[in-house]
C-alpha cells in the first residue's frame, strides 16, 4: 500500500514540476521523450496565454456594454471588419510557425531566425498601408456593415483607432507565432500577460476618464487596447533581439531573403486566404443578425465574446499540436507527430465537452453579467447555448486544421473552410434566417452545423497523411 502510495506521490510531484517548467519556460528538445510531456511544456502557456487574450475581449465587452447597446454594436462591428485584419496577421503568424518549428526541428538556429526576419519584414510593411488607409475609413466601413447613423456617430472615433492599429496587432500575432514555432511558448505567454494586463489596468481610466486620465468614452476602450498590444509588441522585439529566446535575431540579419521570403509569402497566402474564409463568413453572419437590429447584433456580440473566451484556450493546446508537428517532421518523425494530434484532440474534447454543458444549461446567469438589457439577454442566451451545441466538432476540428498548418500544407484546410463556410454556413443561415421563422436563431443554428460538417472534413483528408511528406 505505502508502495503505491509513493508512486502516485512521485507522479503528482511529476505532475507539479512539469507544470512549473511550463509557465517558467522549458528548454526540452520537443523530438524526443514523452509526448504527453511534451504536450504539457507547450500546451499550458499556450492555454494560459489564450486564457489572457479572451480575458481580454471580455473586460471590453465588460466596461463597453455600461455605454449602452449602440456602443456594444459598434465593437461587434469594429471587431467584423478587424477580422479581415486578423486572418492576415494570423496568415502570416502560422507560415511563420511552420517554417520557424520546421528549422528548429532540423537543429539549424540561423534559418530559424532568417525566417523569423522576413516574416516580420512582410508584417509591417503590409500592416502599415492596411492601418494607413483603414484608419481614413473606418466611419465608411461601418455604414457598410449596415450600422445606423447612431452608431456610426458614437462609433467612428473608435473604429478609427482599432483600424490605425494594425501594425500592433500584426506584429503582436507574428511574433508569438515565432516564439511558439520556437517551442519558446511561455514567451508568447508573458507578451500577452503583460499587454493585457495593462489594457485591464487602462480601460476603465480612458473609458470613464478616472483620477487624471481624460474621458474619451468608447474611444478609451481602442486607446487603451492599442496601449497594451504596442507595449507587447516592444517586449517581443526586446526578447528577440536580447538572445533571451531560442530564435535570436541579429541587427545584420534584417535583409531580404527572397528566396525564403517567396516560400513563406506562398505559405502565408494559403493561411491568409483560409482564414479569409472563415472571417468574411463571420462578417456576413454578423451582417445577417443587425438586420434584426442594433439589440440582435450587441446579444450577438456579447455571446460571441463569451464563446470565444472558452475556446481560444483550446485554440492554444491546438497550437501545441502545430508545433510538435512542424518540429516532428523536421526531425524526419512523422509518426510522432500523428500521435501528437491525435492526443491532443482527446484533451481538447473533454476540455470542450465540460465547458459545453455549462453554457447549454446555464447561459443566462453567465450572459447577466455583461448587461441587464432583458432584449440584449434573450438574443445572448440563445446564441450561446445553440452555437455549443458543435462544441466537439470544435474540438477536433481546430486541432486538424493546426496540424495541416503546423506542417506547412496551408492549401488543404484553405478548401476545407472554402466548403464549410462559403458553400454550407453561408447558405445555411441566409435560409434560415430569411427563409424561416427562426430570425437571428437560424444564423446561430447554422454555425455548430457548418463547424462540425468542417470537423469531419478534417479528420477524414488528415488520416489520408499527404501532410507527412509537405517541404517548406
Amino acid at each position: 500500500m505505502s508502495k503505491s502510495v509513493s508512486v502516485a506521490t512521485a507522479k503528482q510531484r511529476g505532475y507539479w514540476t512539469a507544470i512549473r517548467e511550463a509557465i517558467r519556460g522549458s528548454q526540452q528538445d520537443f523530438t524526443e521523450g514523452s509526448l504527453r510531456r511534451a504536450i504539457v511544456l507547450l500546451a499550458i502557456p499556450m492555454v494560459l496565454e489564450m486564457v489572457m487574450e479572451s480575458l481580454f475581449a471580455v473586460v471590453d465587452t465588460f466596461w463597453v456594454a455600461h455605454l449602452g447597446a449602440n456602443a456594444m454594436a459598434t465593437v461587434g462591428l469594429t471587431e467584423s471588419v478587424l477580422m479581415l485584419v486578423y486572418c492576415g496577421a494570423m496568415g502570416l503568424s502560422m507560415s511563420a510557425t511552420a517554417m520557424v518549428a520546421r528549422r528548429i526541428g532540423e537543429k539549424d538556429s540561423k534559418g530559424a531566425a532568417v525566417a523569423a526576419v522576413q516574416a516580420i519584414l512582410v508584417g509591417v510593411v503590409a500592416s502599415v498601408l492596411v492601418a494607413i488607409g483603414g484608419s481614413a475609413i473606418a466611419p465608411k466601413l461601418l455604414e457598410i456593415m449596415g450600422a445606423s447613423p447612431d452608431v456610426v456617430a458614437i462609433g467612428r472615433h473608435y473604429a478609427a483607432i482599432m483600424m490605425g492599429s494594425t501594425v500592433a496587432i500584426v506584429l503582436l500575432f507574428l511574433n508569438n507565432g515565432i516564439f511558439r514555432g520556437a517551442g519558446d511558448a511561455a514567451i508568447a505567454m508573458r507578451v500577452l500577460w503583460l499587454s493585457n494586463f495593462i489594457n485591464l489596468l487602462l480601460d476603465p481610466c480612458f473609458i470613464f476618464g478616472l483620477g487624471p486620465f481624460p474621458e474619451f468614452g468608447l474611444a478609451g476602450a481602442a486607446v487603451s487596447t492599442t496601449i497594451g498590444r504596442s507595449i507587447g509588441v516592444v517586449y517581443q522585439m526586446w526578447v528577440m533581439f536580447s538572445g533571451h529566446s531560442r530564435v535570436k535575431i541579429l541587427p545584420r540579419q534584417f535583409r531580404v531573403h527572397w528566396d525564403v521570403m517567396s516560400r513563406l509569402i506562398r505559405v502565408a497566402l494559403n493561411g491568409m486566404f483560409q482564414y479569409g474564409i472563415g472571417q468574411l463568413s463571420w462578417l456576413f453572419l454578423v451582417r445577417l443578425v443587425s438586420t434584426f437590429g442594433s439589440v440582435a447584433v450587441a446579444g450577438y456580440t456579447v455571446a460571441i465574446r463569451i464563446f470565444f473566451f472558452a475556446i481560444l484556450p483550446p485554440w492554444g493546446l491546438s497550437g501545441a499540436a502545430a508545433t510538435l508537428v512542424g518540429q516532428n517532421l523536421g526531425a524526419q518523425k512523422p509518426e510522432r507527430a500523428e500521435q501528437s494530434v491525435w492526443l491532443t484532440g482527446f484533451y481538447n474534447m473533454v476540455f470542450l465537452a465540460a465547458v459545453g454543458l455549462v453554457f447549454i444549461f446555464f447561459p443566462e446567469p453567465i450572459i447577466r453579467v455583461f448587461t441587464s438589457d432583458p432584449a440584449v439577454i434573450s438574443f445572448g442566451v440563445d446564441c450561446l447555448r445553440i452555437i455549443c451545441y458543435g462544441n466537439l466538432a470544435y474540438a477536433y476540428g481546430m486541432v486538424m486544421v493546426q496540424s495541416f498548418n503546423g506542417a506547412g500544407d496551408t492549401f488543404t484546410p484553405t478548401v476545407v473552410n472554402l466548403f464549410g463556410y462559403w458553400l454550407f454556413q453561408i447558405p445555411v443561415a441566409y435560409l434560415l434566417a430569411s427563409r424561416t421563422s427562426l430570425g437571428p436563431q437560424g444564423v446561430f443554428y447554422a454555425i455548430p452545423l457548418a463547424e462540425t460538417a468542417i470537423a469531419i472534413v478534417g479528420v477524414a483528408l488528415f488520416r489520408q497523411g499527404r501532410w507527412k511528406k509537405k517541404r517548406i
